[in-house]
Formats: structure tokens, sequence, C-alpha cells
């Protein structure tokens, strides 16, 4: 699964990096960005749960 996050429509309302803050943070903009683009099987629940949450849509997650 790879995943990243598109900034021009991320408000950095922090849900992804609350659930996920393995994969993603915050970074001094105050936009989410991606620590890990390449998540492990055991973590693709919660990188969905991330995506899902994320009230702009601004995670896209591929299989």
């Amino acid at each position: 699964m790879k995943v990243k996050v598109n900034r021009d429509s991320c408000i950095g309302c922090g849900a992804c990096a609350a659930i996920c803050d393995e994969v993603f943070e915050i970074d001094d903009e105050g936009l989410s960005v991606v620590k890990k683009e390449v998540v492990s099987e055991e973590k693709k629940q919660e990188v969905q749960d991330a995506s899902d949450s994320c009230p702009t849509g601004a995670i896209e997650v591929e299989e």
C-alpha cells in the first residue's frame, strides 16, 4: 500500500496523525506529511481509518 497527502487539500486538522502517527505527522506549516510512503500490512487498517477520517479527502491510498 502506498499513501500520499494532497497538501493543496489538507487543512491540517491532525486527525491522520492522531490515528496513525507512525505514517503521518503535522509539519511546521501545519499540514500533514507522510513519514512512510510505503505502508506495511499491519498498518494498513490504521492508514485506511486515517484516510476515511480526513474531512477534506486529502489522503490518497493506493493498493
